[in-house]
């Protein structure tokens, strides 16, 4: 088919806005891992400002929020690595979400989303990813289901620069890379009602 020799477009983002971050550093493994079909870029969300209705509906957008939805309508498909705080999505990312969601045309209607995340603790950020998708149920979002990505236990699995040293993460990442692009390629078919 041909759809299988097109670059599918991916825009990833990382909950965390620490320059150490482990949900940055699996960003960028995914990216270094990533098949030749498949370009990632890593938005950064640290200047999009605190969530304040007065700001859109006023001057409109600020601008970081004006490029995240841009890059986010323009990709075919959207990554997401949060980690968990307090059992939960961290603010910065729910922030971000809740910036690229109003109106109009929301960007996440539709589109394809992995999500993953890494901790230092056993369950990677499980409780995270869970309400993560919650989000995305009233956005539309096309969540893949499985495999699902919990580094569990991630500050033995990359070095002190945030480079991947684990092999059969690396192995299973390039797995979940397989099946997203799939998954992004069975929506853009449904879509195209081929």
């Amino acid at each position: 088919m041909s759809d299988q020799k097109t670059t599918l477009k991916v825009v990833s983002f990382s909950g965390s806005l620490r320059k150490g971050s482990i949900n940055t550093a699996a960003l960028r493994a995914l990216k270094a891992l990533a098949p030749a079909d498949l370009a990632i870029d890593i938005f950064d969300l640290s200047e999009i400002p605190l969530y304040n209705d007065d700001l859109r509906t006023g001057p409109g957008y600020p601008a970081s929020v004006q490029s995240f939805r841009e890059a986010l309508k323009a990709a075919d498909g959207v990554l997401i690595a949060t980690p968990e705080y307090n059992y939960s999505v961290p603010g910065v990312l729910k922030n971000a979400i809740d910036w690229a969601s109003r109106p109009p045309e929301q960007p996440f209607d539709g589109k394809p989303i992995g999500i993953l995340g890494a901790s230092p603790g056993v369950l990677g950020s499980s409780r995270a990813q869970y309400h993560l998708r919650q989000c995305f149920i009233y956005l539309n979002g096309q969540v893949m289901n499985r495999p699902e990505v919990m580094i569990g236990q991630a500050n033995s699995k990359f070095d002190a620069e945030g480079n991947l040293t684990d092999q059969g993460t690396a192995d299973f990442l390039k797995g979940f890379l397989a099946a997203f692009a799939d998954h992004i390629r069975y929506h853009q078919r449904a879509r195209s009602g081929s």
